[in-house]
């Protein structure tokens, strides 16, 4: 396993056991109220609020919440006001870890990351600290049924896309970050069926993680990967398939 691309493969195979905990609809009704205030209350000329209520219907979510949490963002409705925040830390194994963050309670926040990392043996870093370990780059996962490959390599090509990996039935394609939604609405358009879009950080070199290192890291990721303020988590860790044969993520 390495970096993100592989920590994301993990995050939608555990997908199912996530939207038992409750957690996936906070975390959704926040992205479409971050979607509709950055780009508009209207799915279809804004590519971020369309995914996010594509989500929404698959998490079987009430339109009722989908409406509100969309005037919400465009201020049509009173709502919380969530902080984008980045905090980075190192877990272990000396992994460098990057947090996206949307919080409405920053003291909050940082006192669960701190005391999580400090739990499973890493520590929380300054700002900067390993952010430069890592390039900005979009993840598109599409669903293979009945997509041909030339034609999404086609199509993704043209958006500057510089990896298409075959995994499960599912296509997954890497671009830059700056494309990754004009890729989506390209594709859409084509009826092929993109299941999730992430803009985040790959990075550019990796750190082997062996041993005991093994549990408690991806224990670690596991944890801030259910706190509800956390969107996103990042990690440069590098670990055999042999090793993680003995990992279940605990429920």
């Amino acid at each position: 396993m390495s970096g993100h691309s592989k920590w994301a493969t993990i995050k939608r195979k555990k997908a199912a056991t996530d939207a038992k905990r409750g957690a996936v609809f906070t975390r959704i009704i926040k992205e479409m109220t971050v979607a509709a205030r950055m780009g508009g209350g209207d799915p279809a000329t804004n590519p971020r609020l369309r995914l996010a209520i594509s989500q929404a219907k698959g998490a079987n979510m009430p339109q009722i919440n989908v409406e509100r949490a969309i005037k919400k963002g465009t201020g049509d409705l009173p709502g919380v006001r969530y902080e984008a925040l980045t905090y980075e830390g190192y877990g272990p194994g000396g992994t460098a870890i990057l947090m996206d963050v949307l919080t409405d309670n920053k003291k909050r926040t940082v006192a669960d990351i701190r005391h999580l990392i400090s739990k499973y043996g890493g520590n929380l870093g300054e700002s900067g600290s390993v952010a430069w370990q890592f390039e900005n780059r979009g993840t598109l996962t599409i669903d293979g049924t009945g997509v041909a490959e030339d034609d999404l390599f086609d199509v993704a090509v043209e958006y500057g896309a510089d990896e298409i990996e075959e995994d499960e039935g599912q296509f997954i394609i890497t671009v830059p970050a700056e494309q990754a939604y004009h890729l989506q609405s390209a594709l859409e358009e084509r009826d092929i069926q993109v299941q999730s879009v992430e803009v985040g950080l790959e990075p550019t070199s990796t750190v082997d993680v062996t041993g005991p290192d093994v549990r408690r890291l991806l224990q670690l990721l596991d944890a801030l990967e259910e706190n509800e303020d956390i969107e996103k988590v990042y990690s440069n860790c590098n670990i055999a398939e042999e090793e993680l044969a003995g990992y279940s993520t605990p429920i």
